[in-house]
């Protein structure tokens, strides 16, 4: 264990063993639905959200203690950035339910990025049968609290960088690509929707003059596809994800990708909350691959005050095991103190 001048990191070199410190502790309050079978019982939480999914349908109200419970917005942010809606000149033609937002960040307002909200009805289809839906639906805490340390962090950003499993938004990515002096930045998820929502964002950012010279993209990149992968190898000075560990049968994958993918001077950011033990199983498939791993606790001064408040107020909705996400820096060779810090 190693403390620096943000607070503690744990760091573990390739061949040596993790302590064990699983938490036996089980969760059925998840925020995303696949993310609840690998925690709680799979039978209460699988009533429960099908109630839920049944009200939505229904446009019902959704009141009991149960569907609350596994509600996906019990926490919702760590109120890094304000959200704005803008008003738009009506297209006859467009028949989404779609709203563009802005979304800027509160501690370094200078930055902004804009967005687009899907308010429309859910469409059950997609849900149950498209590829990892789970970025499917809104900006996570996760993915809020990767964009604000970018922006916090812009000076370690470099070269080329990949965002993985970015959702509908990658708003971590689009934040890099307007606060950092990087030369490419790839946007990519495994899901075609969500990468045709992230292409519309970066050519409404591009046109709006954010990205300045950077070249920004977007592609579908699953972990799993050897020749998403393969064309990619070597590539990238950073790689980063957030919230991407929840899956059993795609957490190897990740680890394989984030480490093919990597320059051999590179460095990848992930943020994720420990999630039972999901956490702890990918830093030892990382170890396993030969893969330097640092864990922080303290990273950023705003998101521990952010914690440290829910812990004391918000009991009722914020459950530290899945809302609060920690840092993982992974590397191919011992990392430097202040590399990520």
């Amino acid at each position: 264990m190693e403390r620096d001048s943000t607070g503690t990191a744990e760091k573990t070199e390739p061949g040596s063993p993790l302590r064990k410190n699983i938490r036996e502790d089980t969760c059925v309050a998840n925020s995303h639905s696949s993310r609840d079978e690998t925690l709680g019982d799979t039978t209460d939480v699988a009533r429960a959200r099908w109630t839920l999914l049944r009200q939505v349908l229904r446009r019902k109200q959704v009141d009991t203690p149960e569907v609350k419970q596994v509600s996906v917005r019990r926490f919702a942010t760590f109120d890094l950035f304000s959200r704005k809606r803008l008003v738009t000149q009506e297209d006859p033609s467009d028949t989404s339910d779609d709203q563009w937002v802005e979304y800027r960040s509160v501690y370094f307002p200078e930055y902004s990025a804009f967005l687009r909200d899907n308010l429309g009805p859910l469409r059950v289809n997609e849900v149950l049968n498209s590829f990892d839906n789970t970025g499917n639906v809104c900006v996570w805490p996760s993915e809020e609290v990767m964009a604000h340390y970018c922006l916090q962090k812009r000076h370690i950003f470099k070269g080329a960088v990949c965002e993985l499993g970015g959702g509908m938004t990658c708003l971590a990515g689009l934040m890099v690509a307007i606060c950092a002096d990087v030369k490419e930045v790839l946007l990519s998820d495994g899901n075609e929707k969500s990468i045709q929502n992230v292409r519309g964002l970066a050519e409404r950012n591009r046109q709006a003059g954010k990205f300045g010279s950077t070249n920004v993209s977007a592609r579908v990149v699953r972990w799993d596809c050897e020749s998403d992968i393969s064309s990619l190898e070597g590539h990238f000075d950073i790689v980063m994800c957030a919230d991407c560990l929840f899956l059993d049968q795609y957490r190897a994958c990740l680890v394989d990708a984030i480490r093919r993918l990597l320059q051999p001077n590179g460095m990848a950011l992930v943020f994720a909350p420990q999630r039972g033990e999901t956490l702890t199983l990918f830093c030892q498939l990382a170890q396993q691959s030969g893969l330097y791993v640092s864990q922080h606790q303290q990273y950023d001064a705003q998101v521990m005050d952010v914690h440290l408040k829910m812990l004391r107020e918000g009991k009722e909705a914020y459950d530290e095991n899945i809302h609060y996400p920690l840092l993982i820096t992974l590397s191919k060779g011992p990392q430097p103190v202040s590399n990520a810090q």
